[in-house]
């Protein structure tokens, strides 16, 4: 069950990597293989605890999902909640975007 949660992750990555620029594309694939742990998993805490103290003016609350994703890809067991967190997140985006959709459509 553990590997299903471990390429359910790796797709939301992909996605994510897919819809960014080149550059940042390439260094996201980069810190993706297996041999960047040890950049990863300091990156992960950062982005964890700037997204703790998100109401800093630097600092958003963006990072501590995107910090939580870097960490689960390590961590077994934060794969499956962070994969349960990461589908509820995407069918509610599919769900806003058809409601968005429709009204679009209305008359």
């Amino acid at each position: 069950m553990s590997e299903y949660y471990r390429l359910e992750i790796d797709r939301h990555f992909a996605w994510f990597e897919a819809k960014l620029p080149p550059g940042p594309a390439r260094f996201v694939g980069w810190l993706r293989k297996p041999s960047s742990i040890y950049v990863r998993i300091p990156l992960a805490i950062l982005l964890i605890l700037g997204g703790i103290f998100s109401f800093l003016p630097v600092l958003g609350l963006w990072m501590l999902p995107l910090g939580l994703l870097l960490f689960a890809q390590d961590v077994p067991f934060l794969q499956k909640p962070t994969a349960q967190l990461l589908g509820w997140i995407e069918r509610k985006w599919a769900e806003r975007e058809a409601r968005k959709r429709d009204a679009n459509r209305a008359p």
